[in-house]
């Protein structure tokens, strides 16, 4: 019997390299699991809707988010809805996680961090708490892992922003800085990290092997019919939304 089909929706960027980075996650993942039909929710398409309308049967759509904002709560649901599809399984999204979390170390570690040097886990940032709430909770897992304090900065929106975060740990008297980039791929936020004063700026998640795993067992959960329950009690269709970890 044929299994759902596999959306992966991404934000979507005007860079190359994002584009490509997105591009081989789904690749990655497809290598796992079966054929990725990739979304947008925003700057280019295929959006989830376009995707959807083109899928016959049942689906899973897994969110490449690593927080729940606006686009998880809002965009995707906006486009199942759009779609008209009646049988979608919208999985959590991706962070936050431990998963994430080791890989964060290890791209800090990657980028010449020493245990001893201050961390600003700098996210893109929402004007949502829901996903602020998450940030923090991500945070809160690198600093476990890192051993030390981890001050949390945005790149567009939210308070203090990465430079000022920066600069306020060398002001305190850090003698080296690192920036924890919580980006999935490269992109015009990535590059405002590296123009932001410190030490060494860890690579964004990527395709590290750990971060396919994660989107992978997202989609096998779903497919397995582990427990789910509504994505939100405005959308009038039946969508499902996967709890698995």
């Amino acid at each position: 019997m044929i299994g759902p089909a596999f959306v992966l929706v991404a934000h979507g960027t005007r860079s190359r390299t994002g584009v490509e980075t997105v591009a081989a996650l789904a690749g990655a993942v497809a290598r796992r699991v079966g054929t990725v039909r990739t979304a947008f929710v925003d700057v280019l398409g295929p959006s989830p809707a376009e995707v959807l309308r083109g899928v016959d049967g049942p689906a899973v759509l897994v969110p490449a988010f690593l927080a729940s904002g606006y686009h998880v709560h809002s965009d995707v649901p906006r486009g199942l809805l759009e779609s008209g599809h009646p049988r979608v399984t919208v999985t959590r999204a991706l962070g936050p996680h431990p998963v994430l979390a080791r890989v964060l170390e290890e791209r800090l570690i990657e980028s010449g961090w020493c245990p001893g040097d201050s961390v600003v886990f700098a996210a893109a940032g929402s004007s949502d708490s829901r996903a602020r709430n998450d940030l923090r909770r991500a945070a809160a897992m690198l600093s476990a892992r890192v051993g030390g304090e981890v001050t949390v900065a945005y790149v567009a929106t939210g308070s203090p922003t990465v430079s000022e975060a920066v600069d306020r740990l060398r002001a305190d008297g850090a003698r080296r800085v690192f920036i924890a980039s919580y980006l999935l791929a490269p992109g015009l936020f990535h590059t405002r990290l590296e123009q932001a004063g410190s030490d060494g700026v860890a690579a964004p998640l990527g395709v590290h092997p750990a971060v396919v795993d994660l989107v992978a067992a997202r989609f096998r959960g779903a497919r397995a019919g582990q427990p789910n329950s509504a994505l939100s009690s405005r959308i009038p269709v039946v969508v499902r939304r996967s709890t698995v970890p």
